[in-house]
């Protein structure tokens, strides 16, 4: 009997054990509350509003969730680390306009593309940086680890300096310290919306549109990753995705692929 009560009691154990595990690092996501990584600063795309995680990425992501039958959790982070806790399962997925490129799909998979972007570089009016070849000797604001981080390392005698987030750029370029701030175009027209007193401009600009906005996911959640591009599907062909971009991008068209029942943004991960 003693054996028989040890042996039942160690099944229990396993079966409270299993459904226990949390979201993360699990393969099947519905009915689960997932870990989102995001930031807090970078609006129109990502930020906190009354407390609350919003922005085109993350209201897509909200609705997405509805559609694959499962509730997310927003968790603000820093970009730097983003990846590498989205790899370990610490986070589920990652919410952040997060380019997916060649270098970044080697660390985690990528859901196909849900926005294209400029980048560019926010100076001081007339501070003539509208050319690649205008940035020698020049203090250059980046989110470390971003795109834009290896975007101002390629600009000839550039120095390039790093920052957990966007406010903290910011707050540089406009006291003097930086020349330039090198961020998505969407998200510096935002700033420069918001703070009209300070005298700004556009400089030098690039189209980003090989490696669209993603939403990551670890290489070892294929059901995930597919619950994610059925929900963005849905939201292209119902013209969700497109409501969205013009609720938040009020400047901006959506690109022709993401339109209603556009073919969307395909990304082939690693």
């Amino acid at each position: 009997m003693r054996k028989l009560l040890s042996t039942l009691a160690v099944v229990v154990a396993s079966l409270i054990g299993l459904s226990a595990l949390t979201a993360c690092g699990s393969s099947d996501a519905s009915g689960q509350t997932l870990r989102v990584g995001t930031l807090t600063d970078a609006p129109p795309s990502i930020y906190l509003e009354n407390g609350q995680f919003t922005g085109y990425d993350n209201e897509l992501l909200r609705d997405i969730a509805k559609r694959e039958g499962f509730q997310v959790e927003f968790v603000g982070t820093e970009f730097s680390g983003l990846l590498a806790k989205v790899a370990s399962g610490q986070l589920d997925i990652g919410s952040s306009t997060i380019s997916a490129t060649t270098a970044r799909k080697k660390t985690v998979a990528f859901s196909n593309g849900y926005d294209t972007s400029y980048t560019t570089v926010v100076s001081k009016k007339g501070a003539n940086l509208a050319e690649a070849g205008a940035f020698a000797g020049k203090r250059l604001g980046v989110v470390q680890g971003s795109v834009q981080d290896e975007f101002a390392g390629k600009l000839a005698g550039a120095e390039v300096v790093r920052f957990p987030d966007y406010n903290a750029g910011f707050a540089q370029l406009r006291d003097g310290s930086l020349d330039g701030w090198v961020v998505p175009k969407d998200i510096g027209q935002k700033y420069l919306d918001q703070n009209p007193t300070v005298p700004l401009e556009f400089g030098y600009t690039v189209l980003d549109k090989d490696t669209p906005s993603a939403y990551a996911v670890a290489k070892s959640n294929p059901d995930l990753l597919n619950k994610l591009n059925d929900g963005l599907s849905k939201a292209l062909a119902d013209g969700t995705v497109a409501r969205l971009h013009a609720q938040f991008f009020k400047q901006a068209p959506v690109a022709a692929e993401l339109a209603k029942g556009g073919p969307g943004l395909p990304v082939k991960n690693a």
